[in-house]
This record gives structure tokens, sequence and C-alpha cells, in this order.
């Protein structure tokens, strides 16, 4: 029998970001994993999971925000950590955020409910991080940056920083049902309210 370590946080949020770093790194060497995917709006997560990752052999991947998701036209991440990340050769995928995008406009045209926003609600009651951690390795996936049916790291958190790791067994959007959670490496005590 295998056993896992897993960090419990207290409480969901950014206070956390620090601890899942050491942890992702730990497991990385430990348990030579290739590829990691982190979530990342303003890029200050991705900075933290970039220098803590340098030299350690691991495919970095940073999942942003679509442009105009917070209001139009605006992108939310720092233009300055694009461009160190972009030269240092750590892809950035800018993209749709998988359980939003069209059935919010339609949700919001038609005032109904949708699937994704189903998907959605239901990952939520594993912490918004759990969530967040499954979209980008799909998004990852779907854009070529991971390979489909390896074992990847995606970490994601609620509001700001990280304060989720899960081992996922990677699938793109469209094989969404044959995603697997491997492992739990961390993850807050309840969620945000």
């Amino acid at each position: 029998m295998k056993m896992v370590e897993t960090m419990l946080f207290e409480r969901p949020g950014f206070g956390n970001t620090d601890d899942c770093v050491k942890a992702v790194l730990r497991y990385v060497k430990d348990h030579g994993k290739k590829h990691v995917v982190v979530a990342s709006t303003s890029g200050k997560t991705a900075m933290k999971f970039y220098k803590a990752l340098k030299g350690a052999g691991a495919n970095l991947v940073i999942v942003t925000h679509s442009i105009g998701f917070k209001e139009p036209g605006r992108d939310e991440f720092d233009e300055e950590i694009r461009r160190q990340l972009s030269r240092a050769r750590v892809p950035i995928h800018t993209g749709t955020i998988l359980t939003h995008s069209l059935e919010k406009s339609l949700m919001d045209s038609f005032r109904g409910i949708y699937p994704g926003y189903l998907i959605a609600h239901t990952l939520r009651r594993f912490g918004e991080g759990a969530k967040v951690a499954l979209e980008v390795v799909m998004e990852a996936c779907d854009a070529g940056l991971v390979p489909e049916d390896d074992e990847v790291i995606g970490i994601g958190g609620t509001c700001q920083g990280s304060d989720t790791v899960l081992l996922i067994r990677s699938k793109p959007s469209k094989r969404f049902l044959e995603l697997d959670v491997l492992e739990i490496l961390a993850r807050p005590r309840g969620r945000a309210l």
C-alpha cells in the first residue's frame, strides 16, 4: 500500500501558496513528475512556481484567465511577468475557463442553468481550488501543452494564490468524464463562502 502525505490547510486562500509550492517541488523531486500546470490570474503565483521549479526538470505550464474575463479587453496577467516567463520558455495559456464563458452568456440572456455551471458547482463542493486545478489541466491538455493520459500535477486556488494541489490523469475537455484525480496533495479544509 502506498502512503501519500496530504497537506490540509485550515482555510482556503493565498496564505497557502508557499506551502503548495514546497509540496509540488518535493513531489516532483521524489516522484519524477514531469508536468505541472498552475492557475495564475495576475502572474504572481506563476512566478513563485517558476522560481521554485527552475532546474527541477518539470514542464511548467501557466493557465490564465481569458482576456476580458473581468472587464472588456483587459488582460489580468501582468505584462512584465508574461515577458519574463516567455523569455524562460514557460508556456502561458490564456484561454476560456471551461465551465464558464458561453454558458454564462446564455444564462445571463435566457435565465437558465446549463451543464457546465452544474459541473462547476459540483466540483466546488471539493473547494474552488479543486475545480480550478481540474480545469487548468484540461485546458493545458486541450492546447497540447501537456500530453493526454499522463500524470499531471494541477494547482488551483481560491480567489488568489494556491491552496489545492492534485495529481490528475490528464484528459482534454472533450473527455472530461474520463479525467481521474489520482492523489490529493494539498487542499483547504472547507471552502470559502
